[in-house]
């Protein structure tokens, strides 16, 4: 089992854009200079995402992404399952059909092993992740490391961010 690029850079995003939201939409060119993945595949995630409901996306001078929820409100689940990615332990996608047309001897450990991983990450959501030190020091040395580029007048990060 293994959780793909798609599923890591998805729930990367949106912690980002969790711990980056504020009075301002959030750019995918400022997440993607901070966590060094491609622009074009981030607009690939963040369509997925806003078509489940999680993001939304306001155009224009000074557009980019907002979430549609408080960070509480949306777990690391919602965004694995936002994008298509699935968390199966099994070889057969769950369906039973994992030896000669049937169920093999171990089937039901590593579906028990799929269903544990799901609850685990239902239970943590990015406002879970943001109260976490050692990942706003993190968001800190990218933001010095890509420097902060603030919008005309703003002075600094986004008015509720955790690194204002």
């Amino acid at each position: 089992m293994r959780l793909t690029t798609k599923g890591r850079y998805a729930v990367t995003a949106m912690l980002d854009l969790a711990i980056h939201d504020g009075k301002q939409p959030v750019s995918l060119a400022e997440i993607s200079a901070r966590q060094e993945i491609s622009l074009s595949y981030l607009e690939q995630l963040f369509a997925r995402l806003r078509r489940a409901g999680l993001v939304s996306s306001i155009r224009g001078p000074g557009g980019g992404y907002q979430l549609n929820s408080l960070p509480g409100q949306i777990s690391i689940a919602d965004i694995i399952a936002a994008v298509d990615e699935n968390v199966d332990a099994t070889r057969c996608g769950g369906v039973g059909d994992c030896q000669d047309s049937k169920r093999c001897l171990t089937h039901d450990l590593w579906m028990d092993l799929s269903n544990q991983i799901r609850l685990f990450l239902s239970d943590i959501s990015l406002a879970d992740m943001m109260a976490r030190s050692e990942v706003i020091e993190t968001a800190r040395r990218q933001e010095q490391r890509v420097g902060f580029h603030p919008s005309p007048g703003s002075g600094g990060p986004p008015r509720g961010s955790l690194l204002e």
